[in-house]
């Protein structure tokens, strides 16, 4: 289909308008925000002689609703100035402008009828071909698009982003009974290749597949809770990470979106599902009623299920409605996988449970199983839907049906028996014509069972993807304990950590080193990257820890240097070598993305060099990659000492971009040189791209630099002068301004009596030597040790 979008209209403004305009925004679509006049005059703005035709006035709405949405915490835009992108306006003055865009989103109350007005606006303005979708969570896509042309309805469907829209993957798309086909394919292409978005086209029916299932989950444990004399603490402390769910697992989640905001969609289940079978379990349970009658939504309303006061968090207790200090929570069943790193493992583990947490288990994975089988063919016809959607809507690592095989198919049945549950006829159909699992894998792609052809059938939509998980062994070329090495093809490796939160040891670097003598060898290119939560959370600092305390300086000494030389042997091999960083990158993992041909991040990158916070600095070349790229942009007659101090800025903060776009604006990332790849589903393929576009095109092995500019005294000296300031303030203690005058002496090229052209070694060399003299400082180990053992700073 022959369509771009440049330009979009979000018709209201409210927590998900301004949501989706913004992220519309961070791709780069030019974006018209319009929401409906205010009624009344503010006090504030009848002070002033202000009218209701005064434009501030009309467009009050719109503009105080964008100004929240960008307050807001975790942000909704990559970077600040994207939101200039944004024009704002109301829904009587500005409606016509809707003619020059070329898509337009509706997103107002949850109310048929004034949904109804607003598209009859629409219809009066839009340009025929253009795309009109809705934004509803529950309202059927059928009523929305009676009475409108021909065109209109043709070009009409649902999208359903789940909030907040940049970060929740999760694209829901549903068709009208008049949508053409060719309109659902552009937006489920759309949705994936640009908004970065799993795509997933669902039919019209209530709360469509994300939340249908969701919903139902939700309102299993509320009940359940009850039957099992289970705490909030405990739930949240059995449904999060430790089987692969967001920290904030089920009820603090519902503190977030707002228990109105569940109430809503699972009174609209209840009302409209009639015929589901476990039609009665959608009927709040009385606490949750008790609840919504005090208006304890979450968050929003300053308590639900959790209540901060002063720094106290308390939990409510559902037997009585009052707030008590929280309790810890600790289960047998859950120390017996703490030594599994994935979770999909652990399923095995936790339904054999004798204790409280493996009855938990048993009666809540029963229940989920059988609900999600009956739901096919009624909200979908292909069972990966359903996981698709709950993995990307809710954040789950694993899907439904991807835990109902990693139990066992049959061993998911009997857990079902026990709890008076049967699966629906097609799961025992399967079973008996010889296939005994939902999901498979063959030749690098992922089959799910077909239901109506009782065959395996490969996943659509893989070919823009290169998955690890499903290449890990079959391409396997070399590993360690720490790291994995396989051939995507064409001549290109990849190299996948394998260590906990992917630090960087001994057993990674020697990956690294291994990574790149055999793409020399024998292929044309590598990529360094992973398909883990993380990219990598830097160095492995215990390792540091235990050598600094027995004081084996010499051992540590060879450990930096053979970091150091790692990372330049990244930047200086014979083939060209790209970094593909997500999430947490980190002190080592930010290093090694400085020191790659190309880094290819994902949007979602949260890069910076972090070594303050342990009590020392940048010691596998950062501090020396940040003097050079500083010597890089010294222009004739500039003030130099300003564009340097820029750089230690962003090592002396430890400052950590928000976003892959962010950390341009630090230097982390270069313009010109490094993209940006919304989708991190398409990361490794693009970083494979790109890699083989370098060979192919004739790489050249890099010269060693000789040139890097340092300005010596003059810096050392102004960094100094600064440093004790910011000590005489209180605003560092002494041991910050100590690692901060290390840094400095190291990035001033230390105190050469004017500007001089060092080498990258030098620079090296004194980076190395303030790490180790920083990790003979007793300050610096209790730092280390601190975040060894509670997860964050100490600041001594």
């Amino acid at each position: 289909m022959n369509r771009s979008i440049k330009k979009i209209a979000v018709i209201g403004s409210g927590i998900m308008g301004s949501g989706i305009a913004c992220h519309f925004a961070n791709i780069g679509v030019e974006v018209l925000l319009l929401d409906i006049i205010p009624r009344e005059l503010t006090e504030a703005e009848a002070k002033k002689g202000l009218t209701l035709e005064s434009k501030i006035v009309r467009n009050r709405l719109v503009n105080e609703h964008l100004a929240n949405s960008l307050k807001s915490k975790p942000s909704p835009i990559y970077n600040p100035k994207f939101a200039n992108r944004i024009t704002t306006g109301n829904t009587t003055d500005d409606m016509a402008k809707i003619a020059a865009v070329d898509w337009i989103i509706e997103v107002v109350v949850e109310r048929l009828d004034i949904k109804k007005m607003v598209f009859e606006q629409i219809e009066k303005f839009r340009k025929p071909g253009t795309l009109v979708t809705s934004n509803t969570s529950g309202i059927p896509i059928h009523f929305m698009s009676e009475g409108r042309t021909e065109d209109f309805q043709k070009h009409f469907c649902g999208t359903h982003f789940f909030n907040p829209a940049r970060y929740l993957k999760l694209f829901e798309i549903i068709p009208g009974p008049q949508t053409a086909t060719e309109v659902l394919n552009f937006l489920t292409i759309y949705g994936e290749k640009f908004l970065g978005k799993t795509s997933v086209v669902a039919k019209d029916t209530p709360a469509f597949i994300g939340n249908r299932i969701g919903i139902y989950g939700i309102q299993s444990l509320f009940h359940l809770v009850k039957e099992m004399g289970l705490t909030i603490e405990e739930v949240d402390k059995l449904t999060g990470p430790v089987i692969g769910r967001p920290k904030s697992a089920t009820f603090r989640t519902v503190d977030v979106v707002g228990l109105d905001t569940l109430v809503h969609v699972a009174n609209g289940i209840y009302e409209n599902c009639p015929n589901d079978e476990q039609h009665e379990l959608f009927k709040l349970p009385d606490f949750v009623n008790k609840m919504v009658e005090n208006q304890w939504f979450g968050s929003k309303t300053g308590q639900g299920f959790y209540k901060k006061v002063d720094k106290d968090i308390l939990s409510l207790d559902l037997d009585t409605l009052e707030y008590r200090p929280a309790k810890r929570a600790s289960f047998a069943t859950l120390e017996l996988t703490k030594t599994i790193d994935k979770p999909i493992d652990r399923f095995k583990v936790l339904v054999k449970g004798t204790d409280k947490a493996g009855e938990f288990y048993r009666k809540s994975f029963a229940g989920m199983f059988a609900y999600v089988s009956n739901r096919i063919p009624e909200i979908s016809d292909e069972l990966y839907k359903i996981d698709d959607a709950m993995k990307a809507g809710f954040g789950w690592e694993n899907g439904p049906f991807e835990i109902w095989d990693a139990i066992g198919v049959e061993k998911g049945i009997e857990i079902m028996k026990a709890e008076g549950l049967a699966p629906a006829a097609w799961v025992n159909d399967m079973l008996a014509s010889g296939i005994s699992s939902f999901y498979t894998v063959k030749e690098g792609a992922t089959f799910f069972y077909n239901i109506p052809t009782k065959s395996q059938t490969k996943v659509p939509g893989q070919d823009a993807f290169i998955i690890l998980n499903n290449i890990r062994e079959s391409k396997k070329v070399w590993s360690n304990s720490g790291a994995i090495i396989q051939d995507l093809g064409d001549g290109i490796l990849n190299l996948e950590f394998q260590s906990k939160m992917n630090t960087i040891g001994g057993d990674v670097l020697a990956a690294i080193n291994k990574a790149i003598d055999l793409s020399e060898k024998e292929h044309q290119g590598l990529v360094i990257g992973n398909q883990a939560a993380n990219f990598s959370v830097g160095a492995n600092i215990g390792m540091i820890f235990m050598m600094a305390v027995e004081q084996e300086y010499d051992e540590l000494n060879m450990a930096i240097k053979m970091f150091q030389d790692t990372m330049m042997r990244v930047r200086y091999s014979g083939i060209p070598v790209v970094v593909a960083p997500h999430g947490m990158t980190f002190g080592g993992g930010c290093e090694m993305s400085l020191h790659a041909d190309k880094v290819v991040a994902a949007a979602e990158t949260y890069m910076g060099l972090v070594e303050f916070g342990v009590g020392v600095i940048p010691g596998g070349g950062g501090s020396k990659e940040m003097a050079l790229r500083a010597s890089d942009l010294f222009r004739k007659n500039d003030v130099e000492l300003n564009v340097l101090q820029e750089y230690f800025l962003t090592i002396a903060m430890a400052k950590v971009s928000t976003s892959g776009y962010e950390a341009f604006d630090t230097g982390l990332l270069q313009h010109g040189k490094d993209i940006i790849v919304v989708n991190k589903d398409r990361q490794i393929a693009e970083a494979k791209k790109h890699a083989l576009l370098m060979a192919e095109a004739g790489y050249t092995q890099p010269i060693r630099r000789n040139d890097v500019k340092v300005l010596g005294k003059q810096a050392l000296g102004m960094f100094l002068v600064g440093t004790d300031q910011m000590q005489a303030g209180k605003y560092i203690s002494d041991h910050d301004q100590k690692i901060a005058n290390k840094l400095a002496y190291v990035m001033a090229g230390g105190d050469l009596s004017e500007s001089t052209l060092v080498s990258e070694q030098y620079l090296l060399d004194l980076e190395r030597e303030a790490f180790l003299s920083l990790c003979t400082e007793r300050k610096t180990l209790e730092r280390i040790q601190f975040m060894l053992t509670k997860g964050k700073p100490l600041r001594n």
